[in-house]
């Protein structure tokens, strides 16, 4: 049976002492039992902080991004070993701003994805289609492409460490939102091409969350969706209160 989860990632906010306050806001809005998975993503300099600060509490730490290399000559990247070293145990990859501000292409996420599996990480995996993709119709292939290149070529039993994350690009801090039956459509979509690729077990075990101005006022609405799974959530996740009524959205 596949996972609610839902994720905050902070993207390039909150310094040391922003982050101890998010945290600690966040731990008194933990009085609520839920059976959601929740994650957080600090930059890279807060991982550890925000490791040791959560250690005791169902919250996990997740990583924005590393580079497919176990070491060497790749100044400002970060090894998976070295998140591993500090807590971390989940990564959140090709994200639409890696992919469109630093040329992240599938083929280099599909290295970032052997790697994460053979160190024993989970891969949250981002795609999702421009809004010209969107309008001229073609959002399926988009996907379609993104899903095949990064992620099909990996074993049926390495599909338990994956978490898929929809993203459409187009409501990505824009405000704007994909409408529940719109986030289905795609969710629904993505399910039967891994069913066709692999197998209906594998398509019904991946989670699949959906990320794109995710609020507290629309949470409950798309999370309802069937293949809808949890969030990826931005700006709503450096607001403790918000990120929690997304939380308990469910």
């Amino acid at each position: 049976m596949r996972k609610h989860i839902v994720a905050g990632n902070w993207k390039m906010n909150m310094d040391l002492a922003q982050t101890q306050e998010l945290i600690s806001s966040l731990k008194l809005q933990l009085v609520k039992e839920t059976d959601v998975e929740i994650l957080i993503a600090p930059p890279f300099t807060n991982l550890y902080p925000a490791f040791e600060a959560l250690r005791e509490t169902p919250i996990k730490i997740a990583a924005q991004n590393m580079h497919q290399s176990d070491n060497g000559a790749f100044t400002g990247e970060i090894s998976a070993k070295m998140l591993k070293s500090v807590g971390v145990k989940t990564v959140i990859l090709g994200h639409s701003e890696r992919r469109a501000m630093f040329h992240e292409s599938n083929e280099s996420l599909s290295e970032k994805v052997n790697t994460a599996i053979a160190n024993e990480m989970t891969s949250i995996f981002c795609f999702g289609e421009e809004l010209e993709d969107r309008k001229s119709d073609n959002h399926f292939n988009v996907v379609k492409k993104q899903i095949q290149d990064g992620l099909c070529h990996i074993n049926e039993k390495d599909w338990s460490s994956i978490v898929l994350a929809y993203e459409p690009v187009w409501a990505i801090g824009t405000g704007e939102t994909a409408s529940p039956e719109q986030a289905q459509d795609m969710h629904k979509f993505v399910r039967n091409l891994i069913a066709e690729e692999y197998s209906d077990e594998v398509a019904q075990n991946v989670s699949i969350l959906y990320g794109g101005s995710v609020k507290p006022n629309n949470a409950k609405e798309i999370f309802s969706q069937p293949d809808v799974d949890g969030g990826l959530i931005g700006g709503a996740a450096l607001d403790a209160v918000s990120f929690m009524q997304i939380v308990h959205s469910f």
